[in-house]
């Protein structure tokens, strides 16, 4: 198997964890949170997907799916435009609200649909190229792309486990 095809599954992996936790689910509980602290199942699949659509466009060289397909405007946040969740204060990210799952699916899928296209255009050598230059040591493609996985699968199960708490028998 190649490293790309790893990677590939390991987003496949994400996409079924998020479906599982806001599949079936409406509205109300999407943005309930389980204290006022709390990220509700909305901010955390809004986030994981604004960040894996911020850092895979950056490397891409393409523009972000929320900009470009019109998910910034469909979601009507009252956030900046170029938000993703890094460092959202508690009422923020309580402003992250949904009318529908479908929304939130929407957007994950048309994310995961580009991060696909893109993976699936890289070669092996491609994973060693420095995409930032600010840490030390620089950043390589193949390590931001495991970053990303891995924030991404974090919050996926938090969403999972939000849902479980909401939707269990009490």
């Amino acid at each position: 198997m190649k490293g790309t095809e790893v990677l590939a599954d390991a987003f496949g992996r994400i996409q079924d964890v998020v479906h599982e936790a806001v599949e079936g689910l409406g509205p109300e509980q999407l943005d309930a949170r389980i204290d006022p602290d709390a990220n509700s199942i909305t901010w955390l699949v809004w986030h994981l997907t604004r960040v894996q659509d911020d850092h895979v466009a950056d490397a891409a060289g393409w523009e972000q799916v929320w900009h470009a397909q019109g998910w910034d405007e469909r979601f009507a946040l009252p956030l900046p435009a170029g938000s993703t969740g890094y460092g959202h204060t508690a009422r923020e990210a309580g402003s992250v609200r949904v009318a529908s799952g479908e929304l939130l699916l929407g957007y994950f899928d048309a994310v995961h649909e580009q991060t696909e296209r893109f993976l699936r255009g890289l070669h092996a050598a491609d994973l060693d190229r420095v995409v930032d230059e600010r840490w030390d040591p620089p950043v390589t493609l193949g390590v931001r792309l495991i970053s990303v996985i891995g924030d991404d699968l974090q919050h996926a199960g938090q969403a999972a486990f939000v849902r479980g708490v909401l939707t269990r028998d009490r």
